[in-house]
């Protein structure tokens, strides 16, 4: 176990340290900064198509990092023969490869979480979409607070300890935008204490949930591919498989029944559908604790599933 912590850990900083990781967290924050306004010129609810672009900058945004982060993880150390030097320790093969999900997964959890907070706070301010409706002043004063105390502290630590700017930049950001939407859960748009009409929606949470179970797959999927193949096939074959588990239901659902080339892939392509709660949005229906917990017993399966079928493949590797 302390192997496996090890390599984990080793792997979590060497993720958060990397430019496309904090790229895409900053793409995305930004995104969800003037999304309420991108929202605003619909001809029917505007805050639904809020939540629905959240949601999916939520969904690209924990994606890309999976794939980026998680295709470079074993692929990398392969080809600079790091892993050479790992595994003459001892370390097993699967050990090695339980400990990189595992890094990986966290990083991506810490971005994920950092998202969805900045999704829960744009669907709080919603879309002005009347000119007598006004900016919720308490959502923008916290999130302003979150940037510069994250940015202060930052350059303090950078600059007095030599940390590294960008991965310190990014925990700082978890741990004051944890307290800011917990001072959000309270504080209604009037800075009057009101935690019944605090403007978070259980349907989000979940929405967050079920996505951030479809990137754990994606996760799991880059690691295998990556123990066998470079970097630039693991990122073009994880692609290939996102784009196809969207669409798995029309390419592979309706054929399954009478096809069996359907049927076989209809089982072993994720289908990544599932995780998705646009119909829910939009019809204003209820999604229910069992669906959570059902699509989580599907991504555990899932994600075991392709972790074995990884350790399997990685055990002839030739690494020397």
């Amino acid at each position: 176990m302390s192997k496996l912590f090890t390599i984990a850990k080793n792997t979590f900083i060497e993720t958060i340290r990397q430019p496309v990781y904090v790229i895409i967290i900053i793409a995305a924050l930004l995104l969800f900064f003037i999304s309420p306004s991108l929202t605003m010129y619909t001809m029917s609810d505007d805050n639904k198509l809020l939540r629905e672009l959240g949601l999916s900058t939520l969904f690209l945004t924990s994606l890309f990092i999976a794939i980026f982060s998680a295709s470079g993880a074993v692929a990398e150390e392969i080809e600079n023969k790091t892993i050479v030097t790992v595994l003459s320790k001892p370390v097993q093969r699967p050990i090695f490869i339980i400990a990189k999900f595992f890094g990986v997964a966290t990083a991506v959890a810490l971005a994920h979480y950092i998202c969805t907070i900045a999704l829960l706070m744009a669907i709080r301010h919603g879309v002005l979409e009347a000119v007598w409706q006004t900016h919720d002043w308490t959502v923008l004063g916290t999130a302003a607070v979150i940037v510069v105390l994250t940015f202060l502290l930052t350059a303090f630590f950078s600059y007095a300890y030599d940390w590294r700017f960008s991965s310190t930049a990014v925990v700082l950001t978890g741990i004051f935008a944890t307290l800011g939407i917990v001072f959000l859960s309270f504080i209604d748009r009037n800075w009057q204490f009101n935690p019944q009409n605090n403007g978070i929606n259980t349907l989000d949470v979940y929405g967050s949930i079920l996505l951030f179970l479809a990137a754990i797959i994606i996760v799991a999927l880059a690691v295998a591919l990556s123990a066998r193949f470079n970097i630039v096939v693991t990122l073009s074959a994880c692609i290939g498989i996102f784009l196809l588990g969207l669409v798995s239901d029309y390419t592979f659902g309706r054929f399954a029944e009478t096809k069996l080339w359907a049927k076989i892939g209809y089982f072993l392509v994720p289908n990544l559908q599932i995780f998705w709660i646009s119909d829910a949005i939009y019809e204003g229906s209820v999604v229910p604790v069992k669906y959570i917990i059902i699509s989580a017993s599907y991504a555990l399966c899932y994600t075991t599933a392709i972790l074995l079928f990884a350790i399997a493949i990685f055990q002839r590797r030739q690494v020397g």
